[in-house]
């Protein structure tokens, strides 16, 4: 099997997970160049693969790149990715795909009109839980899901700010922990349930970051067109990393997460579903142990010419959810869907 030339661009603190998924991907992929604004990271990161560093994506261009893995600020996602697709090049991007649904649509149409592949990151899907809970739902082991919760607790301090200039900011990151931590629970709920969503109503504060103007906290209810309700809290102002919590409750019976590890009770009977997959310690338990599953997911539908399973569409949808938020929160309305995203300027005068 031919190899795919790679380039990962951003070589900062995620860049672990790629680093570990290279590795054990070696089979399908060749890191052909390693690019970042800060060259002595670049460089770091591509001695380790023997392979060229760059600053920019232009002079990085000359090493015949088929696929980019853009691990950068989140303003930058939209940015990048149109480039490189017009550059003929395929994009895997963490997430959130963009902070504005306007530029999402926008790397869609350029999908569409260059022929990439466009995929974005919800590494927590790929687990063993999340898997066969989406099957028992879909096959109505549960009976009609009614609804879901989950809640985030986490610890966000001063320092993890300090020093940067887009975490905590509307205009470079989008938000705070819904876009940047609780992202990840919502969209394993709605990927999950399967369904559209009809409506979002939802606020956002800042209770005790003071040092930025993002929200630390959020609370929303948000319901699907099969009919549940989906209730949510997340903060970033707890003592320590606890535990994300996700249920479903349908009339049958329940089912969840606790973290990675999933649960399900239905009769009086309860099971555990303990995540089988090879685990890494490449970072923080939070971050799941997935990241290689989905990229080489990603390559394989390269390979094969196939659909891309977490395209620009599902991204699209999942930063729907925390934009319809943010835009309840703001005009403090219920939001139905399609709406109007909302721009980090509006954003930037709210007080929360």
């Amino acid at each position: 099997m031919e190899k795919l030339r790679a380039a990962i661009m951003g070589c900062g603190r995620i860049s672990s997970c790629y680093e570990d998924a290279f590795r054990r991907l070696s089979d399908y992929v060749e890191l052909v160049c390693a690019i970042d604004i800060d060259e002595d990271k670049a460089k770091a990161f591509g001695e380790k693969f023997n392979c060229h560093y760059s600053r920019d994506l232009e002079s990085a261009l000359q090493y015949r790149i088929e696929i980019i893995h853009l691990c950068l600020p989140h303003y930058l996602h939209p940015v990048m990715a149109v480039k490189a697709m017009e550059a003929g090049i395929h994009v895997l991007t963490e997430k959130p795909i963009a902070i504005s649904l306007q530029d999402a649509d926008r790397m869609m149409e350029v999908q569409k009109l260059t022929g990439k592949k466009l995929g974005v990151i919800f590494q927590t899907r790929y687990t063993k839980s999340v898997e066969k809970l989406k099957q028992l739902i879909s096959e109505g082991y549960f009976g009609k899901i009614l609804s879901a919760r989950s809640y985030l607790t986490w610890n966000r301090p001063a320092s993890y700010y300090e020093g940067c200039d887009w975490k905590g900011t509307w205009d470079k990151e989008g938000g705070g922990v819904l876009i940047d931590q609780a992202i990840h629970s919502m969209d394993r709920v709605r990927y999950m349930l399967g369904s559209d969503i009809e409506w979002i109503e939802g606020s956002v504060h800042n209770h005790c970051h003071e040092m930025v103007h993002v929200e630390d906290a959020a609370e929303a209810a948000i319901r699907f067109k099969n009919g549940c309700i989906y209730s949510l809290y997340a903060c970033n102002s707890y003592a320590s990393d606890a535990p994300i919590t996700i249920e479903l409750q349908g009339e049958k019976g329940r089912c969840g997460l606790i973290q990675d590890m999933g649960f399900y009770e239905s009769d009086g009977c309860y099971t555990e579903i303990r995540n089988t997959y090879e685990t890494t310690n490449v970072g923080p338990d939070y971050w799941g142990s997935s990241h290689h599953l989905q990229i080489r997911d990603f390559y394989e539908s390269i390979l094969q010419d196939g659909p891309v399973a977490v395209d620009g569409s599902e991204g699209r949808k999942t930063l729907e959810m925390v934009k319809g938020i943010y835009l309840s929160s703001l005009e403090k309305r219920r939001i139905y869907l399609p709406f109007e995203d909302v721009y980090y300027e509006d954003l930037n005068t709210q007080k929360i």
